[in-house]
């Protein structure tokens, strides 16, 4: 499905079994051995008769864990209380998803997701902060799309232009290298983003990579079967054989990794984020046109 390899989804079922470790765990050793030995009733299991590997004493693991004990004591503290007490005090937080809605274990193209809340809830249930602290959504959005690993996407193209859009974007994967799958601009899955996070702002990024196309296409609407589906389809099956609907906006040659403001751009690069913005469901607050820090657009500001 796309996993890096990394254990994340290993470490979520164990939280979900109730059988995973906590950093708080590591303060208490009695119950830091408890929670081991339990554990490894399971694992060792797995590990004999499934893999045909040595099993593990708990004597090894809670010894290796415990040698991070004072190391990691300073850094643990109640950061629900830390992020309120710094709302309270009018301070600035910022909570950053490092997935994409799609990805969201319960909102995504399950099973083709990753192993948490990927949404904006997730901010709250991950971090002890009320959601009605919540006061801005902020949903970044590239000005085609793309993604790692398998799961439905209806605008992927196999094509030249894929090849180009890949290689123009610099589209390989973070973490592992990997070929990102890319596509045109999926209008349906923004808006269902957008309502699904309750975003209030969306930052376009990437928006240069798109110069020198003469049109531009945007998918506005799907097909399945011959029938339209201006958003999501609600059974998978049927969005796993969407087609797009495609349509087309005049494209542009112009350099705008220079500009600074919406006028600035040339024209059909304006109406080209007008069109999106009025198929999205909310504004686009930002608009990145180069790699660097500085080379952004705002539109309005994400803090008030």
């Amino acid at each position: 499905i796309g996993t890096t390899g990394r254990g994340i989804g290993p470490a979520y079922a164990d939280k979900i079994n109730r059988v995973g470790i906590r950093v708080q765990d590591l303060f208490d050793e009695n119950i830091l051995r408890q929670k081991v030995e339990g554990a490894l009733d399971q694992k060792n299991h797995l590990l004999v008769k499934i893999f045909n590997r040595r099993s593990i004493t708990a004597d090894e693991i809670v010894d290796d864990l415990l040698a991070y004990a004072e190391r990691v004591r300073p850094m643990v503290a109640d950061t629900s209380l830390l992020l309120n007490d710094a709302l309270e005090a009018g301070d600035v937080v910022v909570f950053e998803g490092g997935q994409a809605t799609m990805l969201d274990v319960d909102h995504g193209t399950y099973p083709f997701v990753t192993s948490s809340s990927a949404t904006a809830g997730g901010a709250s249930t991950g971090s002890g902060v009320g959601p009605n602290r919540l006061d801005r959504i902020v949903g970044i959005v590239k000005a085609y799309t793309t993604r790692v690993g398998s799961g439905p996407f209806p605008t992927e193209l196999f094509d030249e232009s894929g090849d180009w859009l890949r290689s123009r974007g610099f589209e390989f994967g973070t973490t592992t290298g990997r070929p990102r799958r890319v596509g045109w601009y999926d209008a349906p899955i923004t808006r269902y983003a957008t309502r699904i996070n309750g975003i209030t702002d969306l930052v376009l990024t990437k928006l240069d990579i798109l110069g020198g196309l003469e049109q531009i296409p945007v998918c506005v609407a799907y097909d399945v079967d011959g029938e339209r589906f201006d958003d999501l389809p609600v059974n998978q099956t049927d969005f796993h054989h969407a087609k797009p609907v495609l349509e087309y906006y005049p494209g542009w040659s112009e350099d705008i990794s220079t500009a600074r403001t919406f006028e600035d751009l040339p024209q059909n690069a304006q109406d080209y984020v007008l069109a999106l913005e009025k198929m999205s469901g909310t504004r686009i607050s930002v608009i990145g046109v180069g790699p660097a820090r500085d080379q952004v657009i705002v539109r309005h500001d994400l803090i008030d």
